[in-house]
């Protein structure tokens, strides 16, 4: 029986060439794999990537300033707190 958490909850349709789709059930077959299975880890996969690799901040002189000025302070207690919490956190696609 599966674990209710491992049953998908919605449905992601996508059109493709079937010169693509074939390259696909290909890849899949050979990590031992179905289409769907292969398709949604390999875009999984992607987009954590994809997040991950935000790490630039842009900003004007002031606001750096302003960014630089705060991180030179020590934390207030709600501040403390809320770090506390994002270290606990865990993250969203690794909930199990």
């Amino acid at each position: 029986m599966q674990d209710s958490s491992s049953i998908a909850e919605v449905k992601i349709h996508l059109r493709a060439r079937v010169a693509d789709r074939n390259l696909i059930d290909q890849a899949a077959d050979l990590v031992g794999a179905n289409r769907s299975q292969f398709m949604l880890a390999s875009a999984l996969k992607e987009a954590k990537n994809i997040l991950l690799d935000q790490t630039m901040i842009y900003a004007d002189a002031k606001t750096f300033q302003k960014v630089m000025d705060w991180m030179d302070h020590d934390t207030t207690p709600a501040e403390a707190d809320g770090m506390k919490r994002l270290l606990q956190a865990k993250a969203p696609w690794n909930r199990d």
